[in-house]
């Protein structure tokens, strides 16, 4: 038996398959977080905290407020359990 504990795996709800789950719950203590820990992947974890560095640039975020803190929970339960996170109306995706 080896020492590395057992990765835990979700059925991840972004990417609809099985992937390792996070290893700890965002946002302790709020519902959401636990939900995100129940069904999304470290993978579409990391998507999500780069849509959120352009949520936070696109609309000038400053964490330190409740409106902004609720605006970005909002986007990020749309994203991963609603029709998806809308992008800025004058977002244009950058072109690498």
């Amino acid at each position: 038996m080896s020492n590395e504990t057992a990765k835990r795996m979700v059925h991840c709800v972004k990417l609809q398959k099985e992937l390792e789950g996070l290893d700890e719950v965002p946002f302790d203590g709020h519902p959401l977080g636990q939900r995100i820990y129940d069904n999304v992947s470290k993978q579409a974890w990391k998507m999500w905290v780069e849509h959120m560095k352009m949520l936070m640039n696109e609309y000038r975020l400053n964490l330190g407020t409740p409106e902004a803190q609720e605006f970005l929970l909002g986007q990020m339960e749309n994203y991963f359990f609603g029709e998806g996170a809308a992008l800025p109306p004058d977002f244009v995706a950058p072109t690498h």
